[in-house]
């Protein structure tokens, strides 16, 4: 049965259409009501009315990422792609209340989560297998309203049902995962020595998910010695201090003398591209999700060229390749995901959410929008 199909226990077949209940005209939301620092909390937000081909759904819970701290600071990326007034944040776990007259798949009372990227699916790309990278993409709480918010409007088509053995703080945070995973699978890790630099919260998903794929030796790197400890938790062989290149030399000396298989960027560091090329093998493959701030100075001839190095550009996720490959790591119990989730706030509470994440006492910090 495919995981569209997937019926919900306790759901009659009179609920696929229509509306669970009464829904509200107003709710409370963060919008990014100024071009400058951090968002606003409101609670007059007008609830989204689902197209025929939408669902609405309510957010239980709601993940911050990366993405999210460039909005909330404002930095040139954001100022030159964000519009002022925008319900921010993407990823999320919910329950669907309505759906539009022309959805078939969805069902009233489904636990979901569901891809970000929006796109109409008529593109080279959508048509190819690689919708993740279409020309029309548009993403949840950056070019329209995200999840940050007790209710949002979503395409049928990006809409993803949720196993029952995944709890709602692991759905929520299935976007970042999804990337981790992404990464992880396109490199092709299994058997492999592997060196992942940059334990962010990507990078640490990266290695437990680095260890179900079957990975031989993992290496890491990360400024952070809490992280670089939680990284051999999690199935790291040994975690350096890049701040010094000394250890490029004792892993090259470890993996035969060649240098590792593969590399998995996830910092956007330059001096993490300088380190983790100079640590691939001849022929080795490298996979970048790692964004850096301004463009990077990089020897192309010496680390690619001469290399004969496969290198991978990874955007997001693949749609929808990687969500069943998400769902089948969570359900088998391999990922070690509750070290990685360390906080969780009340949405009233989302300044203190957002600091906890920037300063670096959060990993993964999740808000509570709604109860079941």
């Amino acid at each position: 049965m495919s995981t569209f199909a997937k019926p919900v226990s306790g759901v009659s077949p009179s609920h696929r259409t229509g509306t669970s209940g009464s829904v509200p005209s107003t709710m409370r939301a963060l919008v990014k009501h100024h071009a400058g620092v951090g968002l606003q909390f409101v609670n007059d937000r007008a609830v989204p009315v689902p197209g025929p081909r939408d669902v609405l759904i309510r957010v239980l819970k709601a993940g911050i990422c990366g993405t999210d701290r460039h909005i909330w600071e404002w930095d040139a990326w954001a100022a030159g792609r964000i519009p002022v007034g925008i319900v921010t944040g993407h990823e999320f776990v919910g329950i669907i209340e309505k759906v539009g007259t022309a959805v078939t798949r969805c069902t009233v009372g489904q636990r979901v989560s569901a891809e970000g990227h929006i796109t109409a699916g008529v593109d080279f790309n959508s048509r190819t297998g690689n919708a993740h990278i279409a020309s029309d993409t548009r993403i949840l709480g950056i070019d329209r309203d995200g999840i940050f918010a007790e209710y949002v409007t979503v395409p049928e088509e990006n809409v993803w049902p949720l196993h029952d053995k995944i709890p709602d703080k692991v759905a929520a945070v299935m976007d970042p995962l999804g990337n981790a995973v992404h990464t992880v699978m396109a490199a092709g890790v299994s058997a492999k020595s592997v060196l992942i630099t940059g334990t962010g919260i990507i990078g640490l998903m990266a290695v437990t998910v680095a260890k179900a794929a079957g990975a031989g030796r993992i290496f890491t790197t990360d400024m952070d010695a809490r992280r670089r400890e939680l990284s051999k938790k999690l199935g790291a062989a040994e975690a350096f201090d890049p701040r010094s290149n000394d250890w490029i030399a004792d892993v090259r000396k470890s993996c035969r003398g060649e240098g590792v298989d593969v590399l998995l960027e996830m910092s956007g560091s330059p001096a993490a591209y300088d380190q983790g090329f100079s640590a691939l093998r001849n022929g080795g493959v490298a996979a970048l999700l790692g964004i850096p701030a301004k463009p990077p100075t990089f020897n192309i001839t010496q680390h690619v060229v001469f290399k004969g190095a496969t290198v991978l550009g990874i955007n997001g996720r693949k749609m929808f390749e990687t969500w069943y490959q998400m769902e089948e790591l969570l359900i088998s119990g391999k990922l070690e995901l509750d070290e990685i989730i360390t906080h969780e706030f009340p949405l009233e509470e989302f300044e203190k959410a957002h600091a906890t994440m920037i300063s670096g006492e959060g990993i993964k910090v999740v808000m509570s929008i709604a109860d079941r």
